[in-house]
Formats: structure tokens, C-alpha cells, sequence
């Protein structure tokens, strides 16, 4: 899936697939994580059942409004743990699959959105 929107001063998701996830020229063929500032590829957890808050300790530094959540092709929920640890912080925490969770954090980063991201391959 193609994306096409893109700013100056905002990373932004150019393009989703199995075969990785495409910011500017950079092509991840792994999970990562991103703000509108920073991809940081060094994503951990590789299963989303295995999330933790201090997963997120590195987007959370940056205060984001809300932390879209892509879990590969189809939605998978993560730990109940997780999602009330977000809540608690006031951190708005969205769970999708990981095209519509790219398309999300496009159109929130394009509105000036503090946003970040957690995005797992999709499958085939």
C-alpha cells in the first residue's frame, strides 16, 4: 500500500508491505517505532502479546497526545496491562492493523499532531 502525502519537517509513512515499512528513502524490514522527529529501529518486543509499558519508555520521552499501535495485517489486542498503563499517562492509545495504523499517523502527524508510532510487518 502506497502513501504519498509527506511534509518537510515530519517524517512521514511513504509506503506499507510486507516486505517493510517505508519513511522517506529508508526501507525497515523489521517492526519500528517512530515520532514525527525520530524512527528508532531497534524495536524489541516481537510479539504484540509480549508488549509492556517500558516498551515504550523511548516514544514516551517525546509526550505524545496519542501512540497508534499497528499489529501486522490483521488487529491484534495487546496486554489490558498496556492499555491502562497508557491511560493512566493520558496517552491516547489506538490498536489497528498496520496500513490503516500508517494512514493514522499520516493524517495525525500532517495536522501537527504530537504522534507516535508502533508498526509490525503485515503479513504476505
Amino acid at each position: 500500500m502506497k502513501f504519498t502525502r509527506e511534509t518537510a519537517s515530519t517524517l512521514m509513512i511513504r509506503s506499507v508491505s510486507a516486505n517493510g515499512i517505508q519513511i522517506g528513502t529508508d526501507l525497515y524490514d523489521h517492526a519500528i517505532s517512530l515520532t514525527v522527529d525520530a524512527v528508532f529501529d531497534n524495536w524489541a518486543p516481537e510479539n504484540v502479546s509480549d508488549l509492556k509499558e517500558d516498551d515504550f519508555s523511548e516514544l514516551l520521552k517525546f509526550t505524545p497526545e496519542i501512540i497508534v499501535l499497528g499489529t501486522g495485517s490483521s488487529n491484534i489486542f495487546p496486554p489490558r496491562e498496556l492499555v491502562f498503563a497508557m491511560a493512566r499517562r493520558r496517552v491516547g492509545f489506538e490498536v489497528m492493523n498496520t496500513a490503516a495504523a500508517a494512514r493514522t499517523y499520516n493524517v495525525l502527524a500532517g495536522e501537527g499532531r504530537q504522534v507516535a508510532a508502533v508498526l509490525y510487518l503485515p503479513d504476505e
